[in-house]
């Protein structure tokens, strides 16, 4: 394949997501930040970024990495605050 790639953004995310799971929140808080500041002025990404550029690359915006933003936020809340994620069950049989 012609010209150059970069790092694909969705899979970052999901090595924060396995961080998680592996119950090294504070790494994947890290590296959530590290990605969330890639985005541009209006919170978009690209398909994939250049750490040696420093610019994105593919796709814009791209549908993948803003999933992947997306869950990986919901299961980093999940882990620091797993007692707000709950259901009380309050309402379960109103």
């Amino acid at each position: 394949m012609a010209g150059r790639e970069g790092t694909f953004l969705v899979c970052s995310f999901w090595l924060a997501d396995a961080y998680v799971l592996l119950g090294r929140a504070d790494d994947a808080a890290a590296l959530f930040e590290r990605l969330c500041g890639l985005c541009n002025d209006v919170g978009l990404l690209a398909e994939q970024y250049d750490p040696k550029d420093g610019r994105m690359l593919g796709n814009f915006p791209q549908a993948f990495s803003h999933i992947g933003i997306i869950n990986t936020a919901l299961n980093l809340h999940r882990a620091v605050c797993p007692a707000l994620t709950r259901t009380s069950g309050a309402l379960e049989g109103a």
